[in-house]
């Protein structure tokens, strides 16, 4: 059971004996397949327990992924504890305070924590993997090509009962892919978004970085700015990309911006879609409508209105 196996990794850490007091509360967020629960032990202060299988291949990059970061001076959790062979880690409990805990906030308040998010990906863009090092597959042509496909099997065909088959060999999504999929030059977390980044002590922190891969940096700016979780309206999306060219002193260029946001919020809608069908979760199910909205939005009086304009009307 993965809660004893945390519960080992907690008294071999600190120590304990079999009769000390130890609290486990399971935390519930995110969908990532991993057990992740909040340990406490009697005059110690808490731990986030991390038990992970090998179904994913991206549980695995967990601990190196995390060195890899603290050597190149990111926010993240510190790893206290971890044990590769029984596939557990103990890390720093930051809280539970994520950037989603305040969607209702004026953006004065929000702005520090978006600062500091962008200067991570700041940091990210510069800091280069040594040649061994084994990221995630890189963003390609043929993985933005699942992730389309993926898009259109939960979203098309579960979500809204429609045949997909028509969109699979769409020239303007055909377009999209190869143009995304050119060139892969940044290092990108790949689920940029509120819920991944913790908030404390006035910055915010990443976490769910095992699935860092080479790919396009605006991939994961568009991931906050079009975050369907947080449904930035368009007056504060302005601010945030002010923001974003004073941190990096650089403006994205508008159009590959639009398309890693269309490229994005189809495979989010894919994932609203399979999590809320498939999973019973239906919290996700709740989050489509905004997702759907942002799409409309960028695919405004582009080539995609009118292969998905008619899907999401």
């Amino acid at each position: 059971m993965p809660a004893d196996t945390l519960l080992t990794a907690v008294r071999a850490h600190l120590d304990l004996a079999p009769t000390h007091k130890v609290l486990m509360e399971p935390i519930q967020k995110g969908a990532s397949g991993r057990t992740i629960i909040r340990i406490t032990a009697e005059d110690h202060p808490s731990f986030i327990g991390v038990h992970y299988t090998l179904e994913r291949s991206d549980n695995a990059n967990f601990l190196p992924v995390a060195d890899f970061l603290t050597a190149a001076g990111l926010n993240i959790p510190k790893v206290l504890y971890d044990n590769i062979r029984r596939q557990v880690a103990l890390v720093e409990d930051l809280g539970d305070t994520d950037l989603l805990s305040l969607q209702d906030s004026p953006y004065e308040d929000r702005e520090p924590f978006y600062r500091s998010a962008f200067e991570q990906l700041d940091t990210l863009l510069y800091t280069r993997p040594p040649k061994d090092f084994e990221l995630q597959p890189i963003f390609d042509e043929p993985l933005y090509h699942w992730e389309q496909d993926y898009f259109l099997e939960h979203y098309v065909g579960t979500h809204l009962g429609k045949d997909p088959e028509a969109l699979r060999d769409d020239p303007a999504l055909a377009a999209l892919r190869k143009r995304l999929g050119a060139t892969a030059p940044h290092m990108i977390h790949r689920d940029f978004q509120s819920q991944n980044l913790l908030l404390k002590d006035g910055k915010a922190f990443i976490i769910d970085f095992q699935g860092l891969r080479m790919g396009r940096q605006e991939y994961d700016l568009a991931s906050l700015l079009y975050d369907p979780y947080m449904n930035h309206s368009k007056e504060d999306r302005d601010k945030m990309l002010e923001l974003w060219e004073d941190v990096t002193e650089d403006a994205p260029i508008e159009p590959l911006l639009r398309d890693c946001a269309t490229q994005r919020l189809m495979q989010v809608l894919g994932a609203f879609a399979n999590l809320g069908h498939n999973n019973d979760l239906p919290w996700y199910l709740e989050q489509i409508p905004a997702a759907e909205a942002f799409l409309k939005e960028v695919i405004d009086d582009t080539p995609l209105e009118d292969s998905l304009g008619p899907i999401l009307d």
